[in-house]
């Protein structure tokens, strides 16, 4: 009888514990039943990996299986790994976030470099001219800017990054690659290294982030997945237009893969890469409630609850989308090879169904 007991016990905790797993899995199920996902899922609840799960094709040409292993370009979610290691170097004393950009990177010859603080180039509020200039639906008639040549990041922030003043700096939220690409050489010449080597010096080694990097023409990654991307104008896929994803670097360069990024994830949030005042700057909203490379949603009223972390990476059919919930104890990384899918849509619409 007493073990009889014991089991009926042991089921009662077990279903309680999981008894929203078969909600979220018709819920994760339907959604990309219904908008064409091609990808994969995690999702992370009081620090225990409740859903992973993928779907679809890597490689269309030999229809090859997406797993949960496979890596992706995650592009603009580079740019919190960016943003970490530039305040790594504020905790020890070797920056000043209200220094402008020439006082660490005297090469810089833009109108920015005695204008624009490194805290104006993390919150996207530099004034600067937008690097990036092309538009979606012109992607295919005339590509996307420098990026179809390859340059190094110095070259990149020489030629592309150094534009005239728009705005006074600090007075409008404009989301602008270039800044983090400034961020990015700042950081090669504190640390004397390539951006590659500093990222994986301070962050990807020592958490064990195998399956990260940088993306480069001129070497294979394994299981990386091919990314594909339909405009208004195609009723199919195609595979990306050819580009210089090294050109993105500090901004947009990385691979990763869901296992990998729950991994920074949990580092970030558990002050291991930072410490909490810190990590409480880079979640500060400012203007288009964005902090160091993130916005926060959902901050006052009754929704402050369901306070979070939002961070989304996008280069065409490559796509990313990372949430944290603020309060909540509940992550969400979803990573795409194609466009086909609104991935802000889909990791809210998982958060509101678990809440």
């Amino acid at each position: 009888m007493k073990k009889i007991i014991n089991s009926l016990l042991l089921f009662a905790i077990s279903h309680f514990a999981f008894g929203q797993t078969p909600k979220l899995n018709q819920m994760v199920e339907t959604y990309a039943a219904q908008h064409q996902f091609n990808g994969t899922v995690l999702v992370q609840k009081d620090s225990k990996v409740i859903y992973h799960k993928s779907f679809g094709v890597a490689e269309r040409s030999f229809n090859s299986p997406i797993t949960n292993d496979t890596r992706y370009p995650v592009c603009s979610i580079t740019k919190t790994f960016t943003a970490v290691l530039i305040l790594q170097l504020v905790e020890q004393g070797k920056i000043d976030l209200n220094k402008k950009i020439t006082d660490y990177l005297p090469e810089y010859q833009g109108e920015a470099g005695p204008k624009v603080s490194l805290h104006q180039l993390l919150n996207h509020t530099s004034g600067m001219k937008n690097t990036d200039t092309a538009k979606d639906e012109n992607f295919l008639k005339y590509g996307i800017g420098f990026y179809h040549k390859p340059y190094q990041l110095k070259e990149i922030v020489a030629n592309f990054c150094s534009s005239p003043l728009l705005n006074e700096p600090g007075t409008k939220f404009d989301y602008n690659n270039g800044e983090y690409m400034i961020l990015g050489r700042i950081l090669e010449v504190m640390y004397q290294m390539s951006y590659g080597q500093v990222l994986n010096q301070q962050i990807l080694v020592p958490l064990g982030m195998q399956n990260s990097g940088l993306l480069s023409h001129y070497k294979l990654i394994k299981n990386l997945a091919t990314p594909y991307y339909k405009d208004k104008n195609l009723d199919h896929l195609i595979p990306n237009i050819p580009i210089y994803m090294e050109d993105f670097s500090a901004a947009g360069a990385m691979y990763s893969c869901t296992s990998d990024l729950i991994k920074f994830n949990n580092a970030l949030f558990a002050f291991k890469i930072l410490k909490k005042e810190t990590l409480d700057q880079l979640l500060k909203p400012g203007l288009d409630d964005y902090g160091y490379s993130v916005w926060i949603r959902d901050t006052q009223g009754a929704n402050a609850k369901y306070k979070r972390m939002e961070r989304y990476g996008r280069i065409a059919g490559a796509n990313a989308a990372w949430f944290h919930y603020l309060n909540k104890d509940l992550s969400i990384v979803i990573i795409s090879n194609t466009n086909l899918t609104d991935l802000g849509d889909y990791a809210f619409k998982i958060g509101k169904a678990l809440f």
